[in-house]
């Protein structure tokens, strides 16, 4: 059996080509996406830079922790207080710059802690990176990186499986009359099996093999382009020494080659010899049972999850690492049951003339060949309209919501602005802070929130979602909260902890819709007395004077003053650089694999259809007329997946729209056209091309 194995593995080396590349490229960046991921998790610890020349730092507390609840992160840490600076002199040179929140000593570290006991945090060592203000901005970096990765493999790890397993079964397919041919001879089904998975388990080997030299030589170019795309921070490189991540790449690689052909090897074994001879020239029994139960219940489990999630928590569909996942299921749905929805489509397209009915009448019939073509297709399409659409229709619904929230004309913004009057106008200021809230008897949740100087001006300018309660009634001694805050009735008391981690009982002055996820918590300035104005609203009434001279007054405050649109447009853009580059890589992953996937596809399908087309020529069929024919009979299988991937995008748009309407949000579907044309594009191009080389060749006799 395996003389026979290798044999074919020789003989059959265009066949197994798609297959080995595909499987190669798979665990290249299985392996790649492993080695960033170990990278991000092991990142060595960054040496100090605030406080490099003192051995100790003195830092303000920068958690809240509640009966064992946290810790969490304060809005902002707290100071050193000038006691506390003062009995740290005491004990030797204290350095301090501009920022109060840590200071440097040269002192020992036991006898500093004696003197800070429980008033700030002493940090010593490695530890005195806390202090630095790029060590907060790196740790969040990092954790962008390890989602992007872990999304990216996790769609290699889909697409992979999916184009492989597709490719061994369709290249079995076209091996029916061999097999018929061995059973003749006296061939049993299971040597017909055990042939084909010592084949699969040749290509795997070497191939994964190949793929992990690729993750070695990819996986430090990777680094650099996160870096230069500013998703990592600047000192992100590759470990030494990391070794799971090829062995994980490695057996993964292996054991998709070896379940991709073990279900192509089950039916080729149960055809008897005659069947495998027929089957070889007209496709029947494409969609077996298995796959149409398979199919089916992908397809309802896809269907009922969006369902049950609309009903019971919409805001879920919003969510970057739902609307990642999610469109795979139906995505696989789809595919499988191809076979069935071919012949519908291709019938329901009528093309005109002779090569017209010869396009639809070979579509409809090679069924598997159709299938293989779209299947890819579907995947590239479906998955960019599905993940680029949601992301772009969930930023645009952000952006239209924190619009609609305002009925200012002007919008100033800036790090720490300064108060301002401007005759004939309402001003509202505010500032960003947080508030802490315990629920479930156990969690600590962090709120965003925004601090109101004046709560009547912000009243008079706010257009808040409010679905309870007035938000004039907002006061020291209250709170506006949004429906997802377990407490969430209006009157009632609930005990939080502002961003400076002191304790506060406030009540609910009203309740907003959940929205985006943007919609936070309001209360007054005097419960966020450290958090400096950020942001001031500013509505105009008619004598409010020269447009240009108040917006010279409103300069004085320091900060930049855009009109409201302007301001939306500015601070709620379509798509992050960030969430853009990662959308983009898992894409660029799906085309590459869709490209390898058509072309191999195409090659192994035209290549075998010689007769077909010397029969053509013998009925009078010039050269020039069977090539229009094999190139529509392309185009005309990659438009069918992209109507079924266009299919699939529609389903999860209507989702996020409906989940948008659920929560009172702006609903602004976004249909990314150009992405998904664009890559429409590529696999109409590569699967012309793909198809006519071999035709070319074949017909030249």
């Amino acid at each position: 059996m395996l003389t026979v194995a290798l044999s074919a593995l020789r003989t059959r080396w265009v066949s197994f080509a798609g297959s080995f590349v595909a499987l190669a490229l798979g665990v290249g960046l299985l392996a790649t996406m492993g080695l960033g991921l170990a990278s991000t998790v092991g990142a060595p610890e960054q040496p100090p830079r605030r406080f490099a020349a003192s051995p100790v730092v003195v830092a303000g507390t920068d958690t809240v922790t509640v009966d064992g609840a946290g810790p969490k992160k304060l809005d902002r840490p707290h100071p050193v207080d000038l006691a506390l600076l003062q009995d740290l002199k005491a004990l030797g040179p204290v350095t301090a710059d501009n920022a109060p929140d840590a200071v440097g000593i040269d002192a020992p570290a036991d006898a500093v802690r004696k003197v800070v006991g429980d008033r700030a945090r002493v940090l010593t060592g490695a530890e005195r990176r806390q202090a630095d203000p790029e060590a907060a901005r790196d740790a969040e970096a990092l954790t962008t990186v390890n989602a992007l990765l872990g999304t990216a493999g996790g769609v290699t790890a889909f697409v992979s499986v999916f184009v492989v397993a597709s490719t061994f079964a369709f290249a079995v397919a076209l091996r029916a009359r061999e097999f018929g041919l061995l059973r003749t001879a006296g061939a049993t089904p299971g040597q017909i099996r055990r042939l084909l998975l010592t084949e699969a388990a040749g290509v795997g080997v070497l191939a994964s093999a190949a793929g992990c030299a690729l993750g070695a030589w990819g996986a430090p170019r990777l680094a650099e382009v996160l870096v230069r795309g500013d998703a990592a921070p600047p000192w992100f490189t590759i470990g030494d020494g990391i070794v799971w991540p090829y062995w994980t790449a490695f057996s993964t690689g292996l054991l998709v080659a070896l379940c991709g052909a073990w279900a192509a090897s089950r039916r080729a074994g149960r055809i008897g010899p005659m069947a495998a001879l027929r089957e070889s020239d007209v496709d029947s029994g494409v969609l077996t049972p298995v796959r149409r139960i398979a199919g089916c219940a992908l397809l309802l489990v896809g269907a009922g999850l969006l369902v049950w999630t609309l009903a019971t928590d919409p805001s879920e569909l919003l969510k970057r690492k739902t609307y990642t996942t999610r469109p795979m299921v139906l995505i696989t749905a789809v595919a499988l049951l191809a076979p069935l929805l071919v012949r519908p489509l291709a019938r329901a397209l009528p093309l005109p003339g002779a090569t017209g009915l010869l396009v639809r009448e070979n579509t409809a019939a090679a069924l598997r060949r159709t299938a293989a073509v779209a299947a890819p297709v579907l995947v590239t399409v479906g998955l960019a309209g599905s993940l680029l659409g949601t992301a772009e229709t969930v930023t645009a619904a952000k952006a239209a919501e924190a619009r609609r929230q305002t009925s200012a004309h002007l919008v100033v913004t800036g790090e720490e602005l300064r108060p301002v009057r401007v005759p004939g106008a309402t001003v509202s200021a505010s500032a960003s802070t947080a508030v802490f809230v315990r629920e479930d008897g156990a969690a600590l949740i962090r709120s965003d929130a925004r601090a109101v100087s004046d709560p009547a001006a912000f009243a008079r300018i706010a257009r808040l979602p409010v679905v309870a309660g007035d938000p004039r009634d907002l006061d020291d001694s209250s709170i506006i909260v949004n429906e997802e805050w377990e407490r969430n009735t209006v009157g009632e008391r609930v005990t939080v902890r502002l961003g400076d981690g002191r304790p506060a009982s406030l009540r609910i002055a009203a309740v907003l819709a959940t929205g985006t996820g943007n919609n936070g918590a309001y209360i007054t300035a005097a419960n966020a007395t450290a958090a400096p104005t950020d942001r001031i609203d500013v509505r105009l009434r008619s004598d409010a004077g020269d447009p240009a001279a108040v917006r010279e007054a409103l300069r004085a405050s320091g900060g930049e003053v855009r009109t409201v649109d302007a301001w939306a447009a500015a601070t709620h853009p379509r798509t992050s650089p960030k969430t853009r580059l990662g959308l983009l890589v898992v894409l660029g992953i799906a085309v590459l694999y869709t490209v390898i996937a058509l072309g191999n596809t195409l090659l192994m399908a035209t290549a075998v259809r010689s007769r077909e087309f010397g029969s053509l020529r013998s009925a009078g069929a010039a050269r020039a007329q069977i090539l229009r024919v094999v190139a529509g009979e392309s185009l005309f299988a990659v438009g069918i997946g992209a109507l079924l991937g266009a299919a699939v995008t529609a389903v999860n748009l209507a989702g996020v729209g409906a989940a948008l309407a659920s929560l009172s949000a702006p609903v602004t579907v976004t249909v990314p056209w150009g992405t998904t044309g664009a890559a429409a594009g590529v696999c109409a191009v590569v699967a012309v091309a793909a198809a006519l080389l071999p035709a070319w060749a074949a017909t030249r006799r």
